[in-house]
């Protein structure tokens, strides 16, 4: 099984292959799905995969399964920031607090 992340954001294909440096892993696509890349054919623009919280894509919602893109550079954060408008969600909860209820 594989490991979950604490967050992941959920994006189109078409949408992280705008990046300039973009280079994806056709194997490392799921095989029991329709939209895999077979015979040599790119996955389908519309297949939805997850921009973990350490910036690597995968295809599916685990972070250390399926990974299409880990090639993760300053340039390719900015573009996640930028362009796809992803953040970390912050946590505004002081950590006294969580200890104090326990």
């Amino acid at each position: 099984m594989g490991k979950m992340g604490q967050y992941c954001k959920a994006y189109p294909l078409s949408a992280v292959r705008q990046f300039a440096g973009w280079q994806e892993n056709a194997e490392a696509f799921r095989k029991d799905e329709a939209a895999e890349a077979t015979n040599g054919e790119r996955a389908s623009d519309d297949h939805i995969v997850y921009l973990q919280e350490n910036y690597v894509v995968t295809d599916g919602i685990f972070i250390d399964e399926h990974v299409i893109f880990d090639n993760v550079t300053d340039a390719w954060k900015e573009f996640c920031q930028n362009t796809l408008n992803f953040e970390l969600p912050h946590d505004d909860t002081p950590a006294e607090s969580l200890t104090a209820n326990a």
